[in-house]
């Protein structure tokens, strides 16, 4: 018995193995690539929480520094002579007892956040 091969034979079987591997690959490759976008979406949707959050603390933070400049506004002006000297003392008080306050306050929210994300 006799088998007779082509040159045009072997290259179309090679030709056929090699797309074959070639799906094979592209189909392991487009899986491994929807697994991946499944990871950025989530990472994604964490940095837009993130964010949310670091601008609500921001907010804060500057309503703490308004405070905290119009107290030493009132401080600068009392030893200036412009305003009694208790009376400056009060307002920083007021001022400082407004920041714990905020704190206290951001604390307690992110106590509160916590215990909603489990």
């Amino acid at each position: 018995m006799t088998i007779t091969l082509t040159l045009e034979g072997v290259l179309l079987t090679i030709l056929t193995v090699a797309g074959t591997v070639l799906l094979v690959y592209l189909s392991i490759l487009a899986k491994n690539l929807l697994k991946t976008l499944a990871q950025i979406r989530e990472i994604l949707v964490d940095a837009k929480v993130i964010s949310a959050i670091a601008a609500d603390r921001i907010a804060q933070a500057d309503e703490i520094v308004d405070g905290v400049g119009d107290s030493v506004g009132v401080i600068v002006d009392a030893v200036k002579g412009n305003q009694s000297f208790i009376t400056a003392v009060t307002n920083f008080v007021n001022a400082a007892s407004a920041l714990t306050g905020m704190v206290k306050k951001s604390k307690v929210n992110k106590k509160q956040e916590d215990v909603k994300e489990i």
